[in-house]
């Protein structure tokens, strides 16, 4: 229960600090206008397809949407890389504001349905690149890296809250109002979100990020990669290594779950249940719970160390829920299933996210991430697409139980695969080493591991000076392999070796260095710097008292 209020305790300050930052403040806003009024628009738009031309209307126009995206998102995602942030999002937004407007209009005149599906896959094309810009704009209005974390997290709650929120509008408005309405609540989200984005000025620009180095001028000789080769790069890093093609293959199969779910939520709410239009709105809100939900259960289960299992039970879980409605086709499954299904989108998220950010090379991080997006949005689309299929040929409950026994199997298959990642590529080299260390131990092992990505290697020969008594103190060292010596005002205090430390005082204390230490042999040493070490170490009260014993220890020796 502790250990509960402290990360609720931490979340709040989180979200303070955040809103506390006026150009963070105004661009998490923004998302929330942007990410409710999506899903209180996809509801409608589902509702009115369904009316129309009932599931095959409902997945063919989102096939058609998700594979349109999934086209032009590698290269609508770059718009943030090649034009002021700001004015991309802003972009986005104003235009989607009057593509959607345009939508009610059309619905309120009982206009051709062909002419709404098309602005449906207009909206959804105009929309794309404003969340890549979002997220890219995040550290340049962070005022540095905690800060910066802070915000990821918010706007991970924010689209959380979107799942909920969204639909629950969606269904109150269907209740009293039209579809048409919905659609102009959605404008209004968007041309809410441009006013936001635009508020943010220049001088709360800053940035957390070091200066990325610049690349040396190519050869005359050498021609630069085209536009082409330089957007699929994403691609060509998943399929060259097998733990990304792994975590994108699972990616996928959760994916194809969540485009049939665009089909068969409304067909189990309309069609299974005989709930009115307001009703899906309410079941779909239920999403929105379970995210929430998801949110913290993947920050406990991060404490286990066990990301790609956990991220495998996440996909797994993407497929009980619909075996579940298959064979009991009630309300209250019903309910259980969207629960589920955001919890688990959270966790998948969470985690693969984590994995993925550990795992890909830093030079083309962003274009896997925008690469990965492509295909979740296929995975979408073919989920839209054999939903319909399987439905007409073998009925709902048969569509649920062969798409759920389909996606069970994937994460089974692969089960061996995740706990290699677990267990191999997840393990930065230096943490065997850090759990040697005593001083070390009693901290978490999500911790010592971030702790471990962040050491350097120091290579000393015999004789070198490592720490000079009573120079100012910035690294702790943990000694690899070789040797040092300690003394104090030239009196031999100790000899170390490999697992043993030295420098912790100077940091911990705020003193300068307390004794001299010096190679004794050709060494290798492990440093961790003051930005890494303190915050690591200094939130966590069982590592506070080891310290201080052994700080005590060591005082006494010298």
């Amino acid at each position: 229960m502790t250990a509960l209020r402290e990360k609720l305790a931490e979340a709040g300050r989180s979200l303070r600090e955040v809103f506390r930052n006026p150009g963070l403040r105004r661009l998490q806003l923004a998302w929330a206008g942007s990410i409710v009024g999506d899903w209180a628009y996809a509801t409608a738009f589902a509702v009115y397809a369904y009316q129309k031309g009932g599931p095959t209307a409902v997945g063919v126009v989102a096939v058609v949407r998700y594979v349109s995206r999934a086209l032009v998102t590698p290269f609508t995602s770059m718009l943030g890389d090649r034009y002021p942030r700001r004015l991309v999002m802003i972009g986005s937004d104003t235009t989607a504001a009057l593509v959607i407007s345009l939508g009610a209009v059309l619905i309120a005149a009982d206009a051709n349905e062909y002419a709404v599906y098309a602005l449906a896959v207009i909206g959804s094309l105009v929309v794309s690149p404003f969340r890549p810009a979002q997220a890219s704009y995040l550290p340049e209005l962070a005022n540095n890296v905690d800060e910066l974390a802070a915000a990821n997290v918010t706007s991970s709650t924010i689209e959380s809250l979107g799942f909920l929120c969204g639909p629950a509008i969606a269904g109150v408005l269907l209740a009293f109002a039209s579809i048409s309405t919905v659609y102009v609540f959605d404008a209004a989200t968007f041309a809410w979100s441009a006013f936001l984005v635009l508020r943010i000025r220049p001088s709360m620009v800053k940035t957390v990020a070091e200066p990325a180095p610049q690349a040396p001028p190519e050869a005359p000789d050498e021609p630069s990669p085209g536009f082409l080769a330089e957007a699929t790069a994403g691609f060509r890093v998943i399929f060259g290594s097998r733990d990304l093609r792994v975590l994108a293959g699972l990616f996928c199969a959760q994916t194809v779950v969540a485009g049939a779910s665009v089909v068969f939520a409304v067909s189990i709410a309309l069609g299974l249940l005989g709930l009115s239009r307001s009703g899906l709105g309410y079941l779909n809100a239920t999403l929105g719970i379970g995210g929430l939900v998801g949110g913290f259960v993947a920050l406990v289960l991060v404490q286990r160390g066990r990301l790609a299992r956990d991220f495998g039970a996440g996909v797994f879980l993407w497929s009980a829920p619909l075996l579940l409605v298959a064979a009991w086709p009630t309300l209250a499954s019903a309910v259980i299933m969207m629960v589920l299904l955001g919890l688990a989108n959270s966790v998948v998220d969470i985690n693969g996210f984590t994995i993925i950010q550990r795992i890909a090379p830093e030079e083309t991080m962003s274009r896997v991430f925008g690469a990965l997006e492509s295909a979740f949005i296929g995975g979408m689309a073919l989920g839209a697409l054999l939903m319909p299929l399987l439905i007409a040929t073998a009925g709902i409950r048969w569509g649920l139980a062969v798409v759920g026994f389909a996606v069970a199997s994937i994460v089974l298959l692969n089960a061996a695969a995740l706990r290699r990642i677990d267990t191999v590529a997840l393990v930065p080299p230096g943490l065997e080493l850090l759990r040697s260390v005593s001083l070390l131990a009693p901290l978490p092992e999500p911790v010592l591991d971030r702790l471990a990505r962040a050491l350097v290697r120091v290579e000393v020969a015999e004789g070198d000076v490592v720490i000079r008594e009573g120079d100012h103190g910035d690294l702790f060292y943990v000694v690899e392999s070789g040797g040092v010596t300690v003394s104090k005002e030239g009196r031999f205090v100790a000899n170390l070796g490999p697992g043993d430390y030295v420098g912790e005082i100077a940091l911990l204390r705020d003193v300068p260095r307390t004794a001299t230490v010096t190679a004794t042999a050709p060494t290798v040493l492990q440093s961790l710097d003051r930005r890494h070490f303190l915050p690591a170490v200094t939130g966590h009260g069982e590592f506070i008292d080891a310290a201080e014993t052994a700080i005590t220890a060591r005082l006494v020796m010298l």
